[in-house]
């Protein structure tokens, strides 16, 4: 059959198959074009489109680093009003602290502890705490540890310091620190006696002994005194009285029937009682918080005692009348050893410091006593037992300012009869001393204060005026 087909009739279809392929591969032919037309397009247009980013960034970067350097500038200008508010707040906490320490309040955080800096016979004088509050907040807010600029005080261990009136300080010295007190002290008593001894016949007649007395003296006394801070807490102190008496007794000579007054005058110098104190502070004070401080006193007999010197007497000690019955030179010493524990307390209280003392002092007993009696000899008197005391002493004291301050209180004082072999001896009684006391107090440095006690006698057997200057000076 194929060979039946016209030539013409093949050479027609072979066209129209050709044709037919032609129209089959030029529609994908134009779309392949296309596509890559298109993909040719988006990287044409992808690569402007980072050209024009990469513009843009080269375009903005000195803005953002203007911005950048603008918040630093900013940042460090808070930094700095951030310090000078510090520096104010730590000016005006100084200030504060130095007003505080003006009116008495500041309770020995010197210390005042601390320490010292500063009552009684004893007191010292120590440098006010001035802590810094600066904070380096720059460092904190970096993350950093900061360098420490401020230290917290230590723990107050001092009561705080008033003006002296009482012979018990209330201010302890600084552990490892030495304070040398030379003391003056000035002493002047008067008392009148009349002793009348016999019987009347009828009112307003007297058989008998009439003696009247007037005894003036006169005492000076330079003590030096020397503390030793074993602890914050404890401290030791030792004073060395030298003692200068001198009394003059007004009389009439007795069945001498003589009109005229005698003065019969003794005087004695020397050595007297050494002491030793040891005092601990109980507890930590505060505002409106007392401090208390105990202390236990002992006393030697080193000093010339009243058994030692010689009486103007023969026998009347012991039966008559001869002689004055005065001893020809004064003792500087009480002649018998001493035990005393006491308690000193102050009570801050803003604008001012109460203290006071409670103290009780024991007499030791002592055997065999004998008298020395001139131109007699020596009269055996047995054992003989002082009276015991008991003191109580209240006061305030307030600051004037920063250097100078005023005390003002009372003493009072009980004293117990003497015996002589277990029995009273006659003549003795029960006493009372009661003295008002004034001090000042004025801080020259941190190291040396002058202290001035005045004492007015309040009863007729106290002493009508004492004057103790003080100077404490620290080492």
């Amino acid at each position: 059959m194929r060979a039946d087909v016209d030539p013409l009739m093949g050479d027609n279809m072979k066209k129209k198959t050709d044709q037919k392929t032609k129209r089959v591969i030029k529609p994908w032919f134009y779309a392949g074009g296309c596509a890559s037309l298109m993909a040719f397009s988006g990287a044409v247009v992808s690569q402007d489109v980072t050209n024009a980013a990469s513009n843009a960034d080269d375009t903005s970067s000195p803005a953002i680093r203007q911005r950048l350097a603008e918040q630093d500038a900013r940042i460090q200008a808070m930094h700095a009003q951030i310090d000078a508010l510090q520096r104010q707040l730590a000016q005006q906490e100084a200030d504060y602290r130095s007003l505080r320490h003006a009116v008495g309040m500041d309770v020995l955080s010197r210390q005042r502890g601390g320490n010292i800096a500063a009552g009684g016979l004893g007191s010292s004088t120590l440098p006010m705490p001035s802590p810094d509050t600066a904070v380096d907040v720059q460092a904190t807010q970096q993350g950093t540890p900061s360098a420490p600029v401020g230290q917290a005080p230590a723990e107050n261990s001092r009561p705080p310091e008033v003006a002296p009136i009482f012979q018990q300080p209330g201010v302890l010295t600084p552990r490892g620190k030495i304070v040398v007190e030379p003391t003056y002290q000035f002493g002047y008593s008067t008392a009148d006696r009349v002793a009348l001894v016999g019987y009347t016949i009828i009112p307003a007649i007297l058989i008998g002994l009439i003696d009247v007395r007037q005894v003036r003296s006169t005492t000076q006394t330079a003590i030096l005194t020397g503390r030793y801070g074993i602890t914050n807490r404890m401290e030791l102190e030792v004073r060395v009285p030298y003692v200068d008496t001198h009394t003059d007794t007004v009389s009439r000579e007795v069945l001498t029937g003589s009109a005229e007054n005698n003065v019969f005058g003794s005087s004695g110098k020397g050595l007297g009682d050494i002491e030793a104190t040891l005092r601990y502070q109980i507890n930590n004070g505060g505002a409106d918080k007392a401090y208390y401080i105990g202390w236990f006193r002992f006393k030697s007999r080193t000093g010339r005692d009243p058994f030692e010197v010689t009486t103007d007497c023969v026998t009347r000690c012991v039966q008559n009348l001869t002689g004055t019955g005065l001893p020809v030179q004064q003792p500087t010493g009480t002649g018998f050893y001493t035990l005393q524990p006491g308690l000193t307390w102050l009570l801050p209280s803003d604008p001012v410091v109460f203290f006071g003392n409670f103290s009780y002092l024991y007499n030791v007993e002592r055997h065999n006593v004998y008298e020395h009696i001139l131109l007699g000899g020596r009269q055996f008197l047995g054992n003989v037992k002082m009276g015991n005391e008991g003191d109580v002493s209240i006061g305030m004291g307030m600051a004037l300012n920063d250097k100078a301050s005023l005390s003002i209180g009372y003493d009072q004082t009980f004293i117990g009869r003497t015996t002589e072999s277990g029995q009273k001896l006659p003549g003795s009684t029960k006493v009372w001393l009661g003295q008002l006391l004034i001090g000042g107090s004025y801080r020259f440095n941190d190291k040396q204060t002058l202290n001035v006690t005045l004492g007015v006698g309040v009863t007729r057997d106290t002493p009508d005026a004492t004057v103790i200057v003080r100077v404490p000076m620290m080492f």
